[in-house]
């Protein structure tokens, strides 16, 4: 077994150098021309129906008014009930024809019930699944006292996302609709003092990786990987403690406008800002020199436990 194993690892490493060489210049082109091709055939959103999470501020609020500039009518979902109800007024003016608002917690299984049932109840169907909604706590793994308190990251990063799916599929199903999941490039570009929720980024991703083959057939999935972004979460105090701040900012009118075009024009995978995907391929060909970056900021990075959320 051993033997197979070690002939094995020679191939792999002389199959990746042809890769490089040869397929992926023929990909990369593939990829533009497929690119060109969809920007002028995307799918047209007037009429259809996209349900929110996290749509009271952020990412979320300004993915409303996106998809309200495109004529779509809005399930929008949040604990915030005030705000779900300014974010709406607006989107009405942008153009959708109807909005609701939820008052919910993606982290509860029951109120993910409730707002997939009051969203088909009130429209009879759902096209759009964007799972958005999540927190952030900034605190080195060694000053957590009470972990437990940390147990919120992942029951709302993570099982909010799969709640809401999992309550959302058959009426996906039936339209062929589309899901899309707001991730982070924490998931791979590992900050300290935000352990917790990077390893709840890396488990939803996981998570819906699997389930696009497992739904290849039906419901198409578009995983979003976002920086740093704009948003109340991103003030310079919280990115102080966190020792970001060196980090550009992404736009997030640009960050929203970006997730809805690559949605419309079919795309599986969606990394903003762009240049992210150059820092990702750093780590996977040089990840002794990422290391040395990660220890660096490790060493210097003291943020103060104090919980911020995103929506």
């Amino acid at each position: 077994m051993d033997l197979i194993h070690n002939f094995l690892n020679i191939v792999s490493v002389i199959i990746s150098v042809i890769s490089f060489i040869f397929i992926l210049p023929i990909l990369s082109l593939f990829r533009i021309l497929r690119f060109c091709i969809r920007s002028v055939s995307q799918d047209k959103l007037a009429g259809k129906v996209v349900l929110i999470t996290g749509a009271s501020s952020g990412i979320g609020e300004h993915l409303a008014y996106e998809y309200a500039k495109h004529g779509a009518s809005l399930a929008l979902v949040a604990r915030r009930e005030d705000l779900l109800a300014a974010v709406a007024g607006k989107a009405k003016e942008l153009g959708a024809p109807k909005v609701i608002v939820i008052k919910a917690d993606v982290s509860k299984l029951q109120d993910c019930k409730r707002l997939v049932d009051e969203t088909i109840n009130h429209f009879r169907k759902l096209d759009y699944l964007i799972n958005n909604a999540g927190i952030v706590k900034i605190c080195l793994f060694e000053d957590k006292r009470f972990i437990a308190d940390h147990a919120s990251i992942m029951d709302v990063n993570f099982w909010g996302s799969i709640y809401a799916t999992h309550f959302a599929l058959p009426y996906l199903t039936k339209r062929k609709g589309r899901i899309i999941v707001i991730g982070s490039t924490g998931g791979w570009f590992n900050m300290p003092g935000m352990s917790v929720y990077n390893a709840s980024k890396v488990a939803q991703q996981s998570f819906f990786e699997t389930l696009r083959i497992e739904l290849a057939s039906n419901i198409r999935i578009t995983m979003v990987t976002l920086g740093i972004v704009a948003t109340p979460l991103a003030k310079d105090e919280v990115l102080d403690k966190g020792k970001l701040r060196w980090i550009p900012r992404y736009s997030v009118e640009g960050c929203a406008k970006a997730i809805v075009n690559s949605a419309r024009r079919g795309e599986e995978y969606l990394t903003a800002p762009t240049w992210m995907q150059s820092v990702f391929l750093g780590i996977m060909l040089l990840p002794e020199i990422m290391n040395i970056v990660k220890q660096y900021f490790s060493r210097i990075c003291k943020p103060k436990h104090k919980r911020q959320y995103l929506f």
